[in-house]
């Protein structure tokens, strides 16, 4: 026998999807267990924000004022831990760098050019992600050398050839033309561990790879 839902229900109903919406934003978000492995929500929808407060104004009550979307991506993908500012949430789209907080979303325009990918190598412990969070993602492989080469598949050109060190969240940030196929190769400093992917930069392509696994 089937029951309508009572008005408790109702409201339980309610707050679960308003939830879902603001995790869908975050594109990666940490389990409660420490010592697991993160848990993430796939891609979806932008959460509907209650306001729409100027992009300006958002980004001062965060000290990225001045900045446009290039340099806060750059600015916070260096941070990690307690250095990242916990009530908002910056989520990388293919074309544009969504902000939200409490007072609601804004968004900032990405280069028309460029594509901003970001990617966590790792050994034995990743996490599902599509749009890269750069408040809430963490991989595992933490502040260590690596030697990124990315090629374009269609021409053979070497877009990406240099050693770099994953970030206090573990990953590795690169802007890339637009509308390509290519291959990214990982190298730890130690060049015994290596990991290849294909990867695409299109409009509906993932921002955030953490299915490198190096071995």
């Amino acid at each position: 026998m089937l029951f309508p839902l009572t008005r408790t229900r109702r409201r339980t109903a309610a707050l679960a999807g308003a939830v879902a919406l603001t995790l869908g934003l975050a594109g990666c978000t940490s389990s409660t267990d420490p010592d697991g492995p993160a848990t993430v929500t796939g891609p979806s929808a932008p959460a509907t924000a209650s306001s729409a407060p100027a992009p300006d104004t958002l980004l001062s009550a965060y000290d990225l004022e001045g900045m446009d979307a290039t340099a806060v991506i750059e600015h916070l993908e260096t941070l990690g831990g307690t250095d990242r500012p916990e009530a908002l949430m910056a989520s990388i789209r293919p074309t544009e760098l969504l902000l939200s907080d409490a007072s609601g979303e804004t968004s900032l325009p990405l280069p028309d050019d460029k594509f901003y990918l970001s990617f966590a190598p790792y050994v034995s412990q990743t996490h599902d992600c599509f749009f890269h969070s750069l408040t809430t993602c963490q991989g595992e492989i933490i502040e260590q050398p690596v030697t990124v080469q990315i090629v374009d598949d269609a021409t053979g050109e070497t877009l990406v050839d240099e050693t770099r060190a994953t970030e206090k969240n573990g990953f590795v940030g690169v802007w890339l033309p637009r509308d390509i196929d290519a291959t990214l190769r990982v190298t730890l400093s130690d060049g015994q561990l290596v990991g290849e992917q294909q990867i695409s930069t299109r409009e509906d392509s993932p921002t955030c790879l953490t299915t490198l696994q190096v071995a």
